[in-house]
């Protein structure tokens, strides 16, 4: 007779590696032919709705990492939510429109002033689809489900129609203005930015110290004396019309030894600028307040029909340069400010593509704005005004799509006025949940200090400002006329803007008194994209009718903070003065495992669909349960085979119970709680409290706590100890015994619970596990979550357990020090002596504890004393390989006579794919 003959080894066709780069693309295909998605909503169509609304990734490009982390989070929350009594749909959403799509048309060889607009509006349509289905493709092998066939386009006609409605109540509302002022401009887009598409690094940049000479000090400076300016843009200079000042910092009229001259510099900052100038001695022979300066006249340093005027702001600081700061109102938000207070022009001295105009001077036309500044500093230095010159160092902001650095330069622009309700946005914010928590101070600094939003673009691939001119140039802002515009494009699309004139887009017989003949123009520019997927609450929420307003959550990177959740909050609260979000949850951004930014340049660029074909999905979808992601997080191959580890764990520890449940019927074996041994009833308890914990920290979306403590229940609970006593009841006992009934039991709850739980997060391993239970529901993903039950005593079973696991911490800690001393090697060759308190032998009394199966030691004798005390020797007799054992009377059993063979014939046939190495741990 064979061993594994006389034992109960199960068996299962759960295979222990899972082949899941193959595998996977076939479990994926057949969800969509059988229409998971929807029978899982179709059960949920009369439960309380939960709406999270997807941000809409950039079309272009396969996904990154990134993507990955986010649609997979957004995946298990969806999935979560379904599985927990709520109809939770997923529409995902893509933005199509915008500058990254014309530069790639431009670099497949496309000339955009060959063609119309709408000819390369429908280039650019054609390629954004082509993007949108390659992302599909990407998204979908993730194991991401949802509206795949229905997903919102900010490029669909219905999309475009609501965005334009929403303009048409912003406009109705006063919200919508037209102005020249600054913005931050892109010379190598050719486009004004948004504040949400500047990004800043160091740039270095030369600095300027001059001297401006009084012309009018009315009656306080001599015509002999100058004021010092500093600038770090030089080519700014041909445009400056002023000087500003702190109004309560203090100035001083200073006269260095040896010149003839007297400057005014900031009184703290005349030692640092007197050594940076080479002044001997300066003699302080006056002192003003910055107030007491105002509005006295400066010459220009070249131009002699320009006269500056001194201005006080408290944009001023005492940082650095000379308190006094050069003022091009055209070139600055600050500059404009003060310029419009105190009614100077706003000229523009540079062009669309960042060079000189000629308003600029003949010496400049024509010159690239970085270019100039040795023109600069030459007629500086030929008029006697120039002091200094430095290379600085500092943070400046670049355009975030071609990573130039930017200009501010004033054009006539669209804007949003944010002010009339800039409050109402703060106390909005207020009452939205953010994880983590430091996410709304950031949203609500944000919104407190940004100025008046920049909607108009000098583009062609987006949605066109729907605005119309009268003959005398007066714009026509009207909502009527722009829901008018917004039903045209419902019907045929925005494009049609692009083919028609302006007569033709009008409603019929439409007269306007600043139009005498009726005749009309219309905007060329487009808006923002951010005014697109700003829109996104009104082109999807208010367009379906299946998904709530508003969204009971938005999941992006925190970079959204000041782009889509900071576009969609203005908007909405615009329009009907609420939030879009309950609660938002911001993710951080993903580095390599030396902290650095992926790049293709640093070769350290993961792709989700490379690991996909390498690992499998499921490795990714466990690296995104397994990380802090309310932080920046690291991610490389060696990570990703670290997490392999754990599904590894996991994967092995659930065929495990499988194929210890084979000949377990849960119709007719179940065991009551009641009857239930007591390991069994404290595993009983502890996947209870496990699946309490679980929706605990789902409820706040901690995937990175579920993970640790999912690892833990599964290698510390079940493998260390649960399973491992487990196997000499369940291998050796009486098949119907009830020791071994009781324990298959919790074998089973086990493995059907904990294929539930990570049925969000593991989609894939889930269905293989549920296709081997015994289960109704054809999917995992069709049934309930589990549940916390209301198990009787469980406070007081886990208290006795604690008892228990207290003293196992004691004699463990006894084990190990007899193998330090080469005394034992496994625990089961001990032999314990152990002295038990009266509470110990109690508890383990009223348990019915067998104390020497628990410990999985040989032989164990114990006493009743005041204290704790463990003595380990050799055990005697002889090992038999059913249970690995010591026993002195083995071979007594004519049913079990000794068997010779070692016990790896057993893990052989339970374990048939393991290696040796394997079988031997």
């Amino acid at each position: 007779m064979k061993i594994k003959d006389t034992l109960h080894l199960g068996h299962t066709n759960f295979p222990m590696r899972g082949s899941l780069p193959k595998t996977e693309p076939v479990r994926e295909k057949q969800w969509e032919e059988d229409g998971l998605y929807e029978k899982r909503l179709a059960l949920n169509k009369n439960k309380p709705h939960f709406n999270l609304h997807d941000g809409p990734p950039y079309a272009n490009g396969n996904i990154h990492i990134g993507h990955a982390m986010n649609k997979i989070s957004k995946d298990i929350i969806v999935r979560y939510k379904n599985m927990t009594g709520f109809y939770a749909p997923y529409v995902p959403g893509w933005d199509t429109h915008g500058l990254p799509i014309e530069q790639q048309l431009t670099k497949a060889g496309h000339d955009r002033k060959s063609m119309s607009k709408a000819d390369w509006r429908r280039l650019a349509h054609d390629y954004a689809l082509k993007q949108v289905d390659m992302q599909r493709k990407d998204f979908k092998r993730l194991g991401v489900m949802g509206e795949w066939d229905h997903p919102y386009l900010t490029l669909d006609p219905e999309f475009e129609a609501a965005q334009v409605r929403v303009f048409a109540a912003m406009a109705g509302k006063g919200y919508i203005y037209r102005g020249l002022k600054p913005v931050y401009w892109s010379w190598s887009s050719e486009s004004a930015l948004a504040e949400a598409e500047v990004e800043y690094h160091d740039l270095e940049s030369t600095s300027i110290f001059y001297a401006n000479r009084v012309k009018d000090g009315k009656g306080i400076l001599d015509t002999d004396t100058y004021l010092v300016v500093w600038t770090t843009t030089p080519f700014t200079i041909t445009a400056s019309r002023g000087i500003t000042l702190g109004p309560d910092f203090d100035y001083v009229v200073v006269k260095p030894k040896g010149q003839s001259h007297k400057f005014v510099v900031a009184k703290s900052l005349l030692a640092e600028n007197a050594a940076r100038f080479g002044w001997e001695d300066p003699e302080v022979l006056a002192a003003y307040k910055g107030i007491d300066l105002d509005k006295i006249t400066v010459e220009h340093p070249w131009d002699k029909n320009v006269t500056e005027l001194v201005m006080n702001a408290n944009h001023v600081t005492l940082d650095s340069g000379t308190g006094l700061v050069h003022t091009a109102p055209g070139f600055g938000e600050d500059d404009y400010n003060v310029g419009i207070k105190y009614g100077l022009p706003v000229d523009m001295t540079v062009d669309a593509k960042g060079y000189l105009l000629a308003s600029a001077g003949p010496d400049f036309v024509g010159k690239f704005y970085d270019d100039v500044a040795p023109i600069v500093l030459d007629k500086l230095k030929k008029a006697g005004l120039w002091l200094a010159t430095e290379k600085i160092n500092h943070s400046y902001p670049f355009d975030w799509r071609t990573k130039k650095p930017i200009i501010w330069r004033a054009v006539p622009q669209w804007f949003v006025s944010i002010e009339p309700f800039r409050k109402q946005i703060l106390d909005q914010i207020k009452d939205v949940k953010f994880y983590p928590d430091w996410g709304e101070v950031r949203l609500y600094n944000m919104i407190k200090d940004r100025g008046d939003w920049v909607i108009s673009r000098q583009r062609v691939w987006g949605v066109p400002l729907p605005i119309f001119y009268a003959e005398d140039g007066t714009p026509i802002v009207d909502e009527k006329l722009i829901d008018h515009v917004a039903d045209i494009f419902a019907k045929h699309g925005s494009t049609y803007w692009f083919e028609h004139t302006a007569k033709e887009l009008l409603p019929e017989g439409y007269t306007n008194s600043h139009s005498p003949h009726d005749e009309f123009t219309k905007e060329e520019d487009i808006m923002d994209v951010w005014f697109d997927s700003g829109s996104s609450w009104a082109g999807v929420m208010q367009e379906r009718a299946n998904l709530d307003y508003p969204a009971d959550l938005y999941l992006e990177g925190a970079d959204q903070f000041r782009g889509w959740f900071n576009s969609n909050i203005i908007t909405s609260v615009a329009v009907n003065g609420i939030a879009p979000y309950k609660s938002v949850i911001a993710q951080g951004f993903v580095f390599d495992d030396k902290g650095q930014k992926m790049s293709k340049s640093l070769g350290n660029i993961i792709s989700p669909n490379e690991i996909a074909d390498q690992m499998g999905i499921e490795i990714i979808r466990l690296w995104v349960m397994s990380i802090d992601s309310g932080q920046d997080v690291h991610v490389s191959k060696d990570i990703l085979k670290q997490v392999s580890e754990s599904y590894r764990k996991i994967r092995n520890t659930m065929r495990f119970l499988l194929s210890n449940t084979e000949d377990f019927d849960p119709q007719t074996d179940t065991v009551p709680f009641a009857d239930r041994k007591a390991i069994d009833k404290w595993m009983t308890i502890k996947l209870n409290q496990f699946v309490k914990d679980w929706h605990e920290k789902m409820s706040r979306y901690d995937f990175y706590d579920l993970f640790k403590q999912l690892i833990n229940f599964v290698s510390s609970d079940l493998s260390a100890f649960y399973l491992d006593v487990a196997k000499d009841i369940v291998y050796i006992d009486e098949a119907d015994d009830i020791e071994r009934r009781s324990m298959q039991t919790v074998f089973y709850e086990v493995a059907v619970k904990l294929t539930k739980l990570i049925t969000p997060f593991l989609p894939h391993t889930a269905e293989e596990l549920w296709e081997n239970l015994k289960e109704t529901e054809k999917y995992a993903y069709l049934s309930e979550a589990p549940v916390t039950e209301d198990l009787p005593d469980a406070d007081n079973l886990s208290a006795e357990w604690g008892v228990f696991f207290n003293f196992r911490d004691q004699v463990n800690k006894a084990l190990e020090n007899a193998r330090e001393q080469s005394l034992i090697g496994k625990n089961a060759e001990a032999a314990l002596t152990v002295t038990l308190t009266k509470e110990q032998s109690e508890t383990f009394d009223h348990l019915q504890l067998d104390i020497r199966k628990l410990l999985m030691v040989s032989q164990l004798s114990q006493t009743a004393g005041s204290e704790t005390k463990v003595v380990v020797s050799h055990a005697t007799g002889e090992v038999d390989p059913r249970d690995r054992l010591y026993h002195d009377d083995i071979g007594a059993d004519p049913k079990f006579p000794m068997f010779s063979k070692h016990n790896a014939e057993i893990v052989e046939h339970d374990f048939p794919n393991l290696t040796a190495d394997e079988i031997e741990n």
